[in-house]
């Protein structure tokens, strides 16, 4: 009989998900196969009849299209006004969580604030708080609000694919699967092709304009059809999937036969393969899935067995490995859990043992729900009887071919007559039955289920010949013994096949908990590891014990190239490896990808990113079952989140060093400059000074006084560098901006450059239609004036410095051309870093601050700034640096003198 009573511990994880499932808000779903079948229609009348019930609601963000209809649906419902997020110059309009979570907060009660945010898979503008509007959906629900909202079947992440293949479009926002699959709803939202068709001549989807491209491009009927069915399938996989929670919630015991699946039941040995291979031919033809399952009766497992198992893996079934004493009772136990409707196994020709009841009449017996398919196994010409192919053998028919074990059993009974036999006339003839007993158990306990059922009939033998009278004959003198007999030879078969079956499954569980074991061990070593040799150390030490095999553990560098650590034992492919790394799979001995390598590979994914790979060299000629290939990809899933947390803790402590330098720098930066400046103002007034005195200087003094002045200006330049630096650093120097003409900036530039400039040949071309630029006019003048001072400082005296700027439909661009040496090779970006000069060794001066401003102060307005070298004839024929400003839309004068921003 089975045991029917619930887990304790599936009882306490389904409570504990209950807690979490019942302070988090619910997520409804509006599911359709494309845009126009009516989602936003449809979650706009449920959300009128959930206002009509006292429901609090509030739109987050709907998307009409500009459909009458849907716009009349919405009436009456408040909208949340939408955030403005400033990105490249503009400012776009997209939805506010921080209002939706405040309104969830306000109606906190029952019930549930509800929130309707149309279009999940949209993507935010840069700036918003997520990049992704299900990301903002995960907040409200976290934050106990109730969310609906709308998709559509291309926007499934996992089949993004299958949808381009099909309509030759690539759709680029997705939503996660497991998004999908968590929703507590999912509304199917339908209507068929020629109707949607309709509608879209109508233009009751799309403008005309957009519905003429839509009909031509994507809403061809063919694609509406498969689109359909993509969304229809992958509904009902998620509707099998409650189905299947809810039969394990409430322990529901006989199958259901609302969808389809099959079982293939692998037995000893490798005649399994035909079962396999009809029960994957009989699910493509249906369309269904189906699993595979190896009921292991004994203590060791069978390797022929376990190989069937691994090919029913790769035809496409979900595979598993059971340990039972009985086969038929585990088999029923498994078609019930995962709610499989029919069973396919095997069928002898001539069955060896015609007293035993065959496997598919205990199935029948067991459970009358279930439908038992048999795959004929006829005996190949030639062969045995004892050779014939076998789907579920018999528990015991490896123990029959093992005499050793059927005549330690009889020798074992032989022996006890031998030391009972003295006792005949001291013990009572029921303690000379405990004793044959006790030794039914011992056979069971060692020797397995066949030789205890051997010790029970040589038990009730030996003591009917040796022990009742009349003795050394099977006469019997007693009625009554008969009675005796034949119950100490039912307890004895009964007792040793109990004995034998607690054996095997204690074997099992014991090898099970070890495993476990062993990996809560790796676990724990893991999460105190703080270096990638430490993790490979341990991968090491766990693979050694668990597989007898050598490993080796490769990372991959900030390029994807794989480098071995230091410690490694088994030999390295790299080209097996590097492909197991690009693709994120198995490779090498076992797999279907270059079996003919030594060792087996497999990738380390972690939750960001495949971290490595996993290198195995198995011993022999062994190979990994599917159970042992579960831990080994449980074992690699472990090292990668291990390595990947040593990768984020390093990347953690290399910016904490960075902002605490930084703001160190910042800080000595302020001060020293703050403390500069009283004492450079008063050099320059000094000498300023000097030159007023009466009597007036001397030409020799007067040229100390000019340079004392100059130097100390320089100075006080390099100063304001600084200050302005750590200002923009710290995000202290607000833009004052404004529509400002071009030209007025550049001569303010160029006026202020004029003593730096003295003596070069300036070249200004600005086209007459340059449009007005939104610009802080100080800041970006301080940004000119840096690049011409640039130019002047590093080019020889008296060559040409040119200043041009041309207009794109979107863009300004600003370059400063010259005619000198040009960039370092290699330099071009690290020139703009704090304290980086052109070149390090110089009698220039400058402390390398001018083009870092620069490129702070073209960020902050939203631009780019890059430095190049020009050449020709093959050479360099100087440098170039391109300011990039996005263009923006100036105010336009409405007629009345006032002007209105577009």
């Amino acid at each position: 009989m089975s045991d029917a009573r619930p887990d304790p511990d599936r009882l306490l994880e389904q409570v504990q998900r209950d807690e979490v499932r019942a302070r988090r808000g619910r997520l409804k779903i509006f599911f359709g196969a494309n845009a126009g079948v009516g989602k936003t229609y449809a979650m706009l009348s449920a959300a009128q009849a959930a206002q009509a019930q006292g429901t609090p609601l509030v739109i987050g963000v709907v998307e009409t299209h500009g459909r009458g209809d849907t716009e009349a649906m919405a009436a009456g419902l408040v909208r949340l006004a939408p955030s403005q997020v400033a990105n490249n110059g503009r400012t776009l309009p997209e939805f506010d969580l921080e209002g939706a979570l405040q309104f969830g907060a306000v109606h906190s009660g029952e019930p549930r604030a509800l929130v309707l945010l149309d279009e999940l898979a949209h993507s935010n503008a840069a700036g918003s708080r997520h990049p992704k509007r299900w990301q903002d959906a995960e907040e409200l629900l976290a934050a106990g609000v109730d969310v609906w909202t709308t998709m559509n079947v291309q926007h499934l992440e996992s089949l993004n694919d299958v949808v381009s293949g099909i309509t030759g479009i690539r759709v680029w926002e997705t939503v996660p699967d497991r998004v999908f699959d968590e929703a507590d709803e999912v509304v199917v939202v339908d209507l068929p092709p020629d109707e949607l068709l309709a509608r879209l001549k109508a233009g009751k989807v799309y403008v005309p304009q957009q519905a003429e491209r839509a009909a031509v491009n994507f809403f061809r009927k063919g694609n509406l059809l498969a689109l359909r069915e993509l969304a229809l399938r992958r509904t009902a996989d998620r509707v099998d999937g409650e189905v299947r929670a809810y039969r394990r919630s409430v322990s529901v015991q006989p199958v259901w036969a609302n969808r389809e699946a099959l079982l293939a039941c692998i037995g000893p040995g490798s005649t399994g393969e035909k079962v396999v291979r009809t029960c994957a031919r009989m699910a493509a033809q249906l369309d269904v899935p189906w699993h595979a399952v190896h009921v292991e009766t004994s203590a060791m497992g069978d390797p022929q067995a376990l190989g069937v198992l691994k090919l029913a893996g790769e035809l496409g079934a979900n595979t598993a490995t059971l340990s039972a004493p009985e086969p038929a009772a585990a088999l029923v136990r498994y078609a019930r859990e995962h709610n499989l409707v029919r069973l396919v196994l095997g069928r002898r020709a001539h069955p060896r043992r015609p007293w035993r009841r065959a496997l598919a009449d205990q199935l029948v017996r067991c459970a009358d729900d279930l439908d038992v398919l048999q795959v004929a196994l006829p005996a190949r010409p030639g062969t045995a009887a004892s050779e014939r192919p076998r789907v579920l053998q018999d528990p015991d028919a490896d123990e029959a071919r093992s005499w050793r074990g059927y005549a330690a059993a009889a020798a074992a009974c032989a022996v006890l007559v031998l030391v009972a036999t003295p006792l005949a006339g001291v013990l009572e003839l029921s303690n000379i039955v405990m004793l044959f007993l006790l030794l039914v158990v011992g056979v069971g306990l060692r020797l397995g289920r066949g030789p205890a059922v051997l010790a029970a009939f040589l038990g009730v033998v030996l003591f009917d010949l040796f022990f009742v009278s009349p003795r050394f004959s099977l006469a019997v003198s007693d009625v009554q013994y008969l009675v005796t007999f034949a119950v100490m030879l039912v307890v004895a078969l009964v007792v040793g096949q109990l004995t034998a079956g607690l054996k095997v499954q204690a074997a099992a569980a014991m090898q099970r908990e070890r495993r476990v074991r062993s990996l809560y061990d790796m676990s724990r070593d893991l999460s105190a590891a703080l270096l990638p040799e430490q993790v490979g150390e341990i991968a090491a030490r766990f693979l050694r014990a668990e597989f007898s095999a050598r490993s080796t553990l490769l990372l991959a560098d900030d390029a994807n190239h794989l480098e071995a650590l230091a410690g490694g034992e088994a030999p390295v492919d790299l080209g097996v490896a590097q492909w197991s790394f690009d693709r994120a799979e198995s490779a090498g001995r076992g797999t279907g990808t270059l079996p003919a390598s030594p060792c087996l590979v497999v990738p380390l994914k972690a939750p960001m990113r495949v971290r490595g790979v996993l290198v195995l060299e198995l011993p022999g000629s062994a190979q990994l079952g599917p159970e042992p290939m579960r831990l080994l990809d449980t074992c690699a899933s472990l090292l990668a989140i291990s390595l990947e947390r040593i990768h984020y803790i390093e990347v953690a402590r290399t910016s904490t060093v960075q902002i605490e330098s930084e703001r160190l720098r910042n800080s000595l930066l302020s001060a020293i400059s703050h403390d500069l400046r009283t004492p450079l103002a008063s050099l320059v007034g000094l000498s300023d000074a000097l030159g007023l005195t009466e009597p007036p200087l001397s030409t020799a003094q007067r040229e100390v006084a000019d340079a004392i002045r100059d130097s100390a200006l320089r100075m006080s330049a390099q100063v304001n560098n600084l200050l302005d630096m750590a200002r923009l650093e710290a995000g202290a120097a607000p833009l004052h901006r404004d529509w400002q003409p071009l030209e007025e900036v550049v001569g303010s530039a160029l006026a202020a450059s004029s003593e730096a400039l003295a003596g070069r040949s300036l070249h200004v071309n600005l086209p007459d239609d340059l449009p007005l630029l939104h610009l802080d006019a100080v800041l970006f003048e301080r940004v000119l004036v840096n690049l011409l001072e640039n130019a002047a400082k590093y080019t020889p005296s008296g060559s040409a410095i040119t200043l041009g700027a041309e207009a794109t439909t979107r863009e300004v661009s600003l370059w400063v051309d010259d005619e000198g040496p040009g960039l370092p090779e290699g330099a071009q970006e690290r020139i703009f870093e704090k304290f980086e000069r052109g070149s390090r060794e110089s009698s220039l001066p400058g402390v390398g601050l001018g083009l870092a401003i620069c490129r702070a102060i073209v960020q902050a307005h939203g631009g780019r700034i890059q430095g190049s070298n020009r050449r020709a004839h093959g050479s360099i024929a100087g440098a170039r640096f391109t300011i990039v400003l996005p263009r923006g839309e100036p105010p336009q004068d409405d007629g009345t003198g006032k002007s209105t921003t577009l």
